[in-house]
């Protein structure tokens, strides 16, 4: 660490103590996106203590020069809009698309937005077609940890070496379109057109995207998706996608193209009617949960739950999948829809998927940051929820699958959330709550969020530590105080971003 710029104050950085570490490194890369310097400062600091990643997070790279040139691009995409400013058009993004040859037209594609349950449900998808002997291509966000996280192929975060190649190759033709444009290309709209063009240069079999944000406009939506998977669509974005749910899925059914098939989960009346509204003026097809298809029956096991499915086919019985929560079920029956949809069942035939192989895939599916257990005694549980209904989700399956008789919440959230519902979601089970902040520039401040806890959990039961790794040593303090065989626990939450953040700080495993 010998290159890096002192710390503001000067004072020495004791190898020692990896937290301090973690400190000065973020305090140091005043130029960059503070998203980014947490990353970097994470794996930097933490990999010694807490062992190489497990699973699909990926560490810094061990080559010098790799890692140099991953840092320059993430400089290099943090210098552009955030994924928080946003012109809504995919002009800038179908001009891209152009002078590189229409790459997302190069495979077939399921395309994915709603509220909640979108990463997951494409990592589900993701393994069905993988256990088909299928290539892949993803393309979700935000990461948890890791920008080449959000494009994997074949299942696993493209290398960081592709990932700077790839920007590379695409990079003249961006800055052939900033120069044509008024705004320049967006961070996000970048990295899509890395996505599209790594997916086309593997080659894959198929991809699986998720929307950014909305639909309509979203940076994606330049796929001709021959499957449109909705999940779940509840308040969120409503100063940029409406108030309603019906508002909000007008823009989120404009991924549905003339001609595919529709998978759409259970949602509110208005939501539903907008949908189906908007598949009967381009003569989409929709297989609808609860009717077409839908969770028949589910039951808590070991590090999951047993599932029941009903498809497009027929019934999938005793699958297991190593997620908990109802909500994950249901992202469960989606997904198997949405492939099931690809494969053409519902439509060219009715005959069910090989029931092994599916019940391999699904006992294969991860999902970092939900409901995610990173450490024992007391238990640490990492989720993402960043809304009321991923809240009141997380919530439910927290009770289901966990017996904690004392949990402490740890929750830091980014401005212009919906932080009352929330809070109110978690508060039934909370004995105490732990209110922080983490380092991004969106993030809001522990005090505005600590005005709020406290009228919703009173005075006594909250405490403040702007800190994150603060608060999460307060939390476990707080959840061992019943003693060492009793049921503390502590969940962390509230955004992406602190969970990621808490993530690196813990370890994982």
């Amino acid at each position: 660490m010998s290159d890096l710029p002192p710390h503001d104050d000067d004072r020495p950085t004791d190898p020692a103590d990896p937290t301090a570490a973690f400190e000065d490194i973020v305090g140091a890369e005043t130029d960059r996106d503070p998203d980014l310097a947490v990353i970097e400062a994470g794996s930097r600091t933490l990999r010694a203590q807490a062992g190489p990643p497990q699973g699909d997070i990926p560490a810094r790279p061990t080559d010098p020069e790799v890692d140099k040139a991953l840092r320059e691009v993430e400089t290099e995409l943090a210098g552009r809009w955030g994924e928080t400013k946003l012109e809504p058009s995919v002009r800038r993004i179908a001009a891209l698309m152009d002078v590189l040859g229409e790459p997302q037209r190069a495979y077939p594609s399921i395309h994915i937005t709603g509220t909640n349950g979108k990463t997951s449900t494409a990592r589900m998808i993701e393994a069905l077609l993988a256990a088909f002997d299928l290539r892949t291509g993803r393309y979700t966000s935000p990461h948890v940890q890791s920008i080449t996280e959000r494009i994997s192929l074949d299942g696993a975060p493209i290398a960081a070496e592709r990932f700077v190649e790839t920007y590379q190759d695409i990079k003249p033709y961006v800055e052939m379109v900033d120069a044509r444009e008024e705004y320049r290309l967006s961070f996000f709209e970048v990295l899509t057109g890395m996505a599209y063009a790594a997916f086309a240069d593997a080659p894959v079999d198929v991809a699986v995207v998720e929307v950014g944000m909305g639909g309509s406009w979203d940076a994606t939506n330049v796929l001709d998706g021959s499957v449109a998977v909705l999940t779940p669509i509840d308040l969120d974005h409503t100063d940029r996608l409406g108030s309603t749910p019906g508002e909000i899925a007008t823009e989120k059914s404009g991924i549905i193209k003339p001609g595919a098939t529709v998978v759409m989960a259970q949602q509110p009346v208005d939501a539903a009617q907008v949908i189906l509204k908007k598949a009967v003026e381009v003569d989409a097809t929709v297989a609808r949960e609860g009717l077409e298809f839908g969770v028949v029956a589910r039951r808590v096991a070991v590090g999951g739950q047993l599932l029941t499915l009903r498809g497009l086919g027929g019934e999938y019985e005793e699958v297991f999948l190593p997620l908990h929560g109802e909500h994950q079920a249901h992202n469960a029956s989606v997904a198997l829809a949405a492939v099931e949809a690809f494969f053409g069942i519902g439509s060219q035939h009715a005959r069910p998927l090989d029931i092994d192989t599916i019940r391999k895939a699904f006992a294969s599916v991860t999902s970092p940051g939900r409901l995610e257990v990173v450490r024992r005694s007391p238990t640490v549980v990492l989720d993402a929820a960043h809304n009321p209904a991923g809240a009141r989700a997380a919530a439910a399956a927290i009770s289901e699958a966990f017996d904690f008789s004392n949990l402490v919440g740890v929750v830091g959230a980014s401005d212009g959330k919906d932080m009352r519902g929330l809070l109110e979601a978690f508060e039934p089970i909370f004995a105490e709550v732990v209110i922080t902040q983490n380092t991004s520039h969106r993030a809001m401040s522990a005090d505005d969020l600590a005005a709020i806890a406290v009228e919703v959990f009173g005075d006594e039961r909250v405490q403040v530590e702007p800190r994150l790794p603060d608060a999460l040593e307060a939390a476990i303090t707080l959840a061992e105080e019943e003693g060492e065989f009793s049921g503390g626990g502590v969940l962390v939450t509230g955004s992406v971003i602190t969970v990621g953040e808490a993530r690196l700080l813990l370890g994982r495993g």
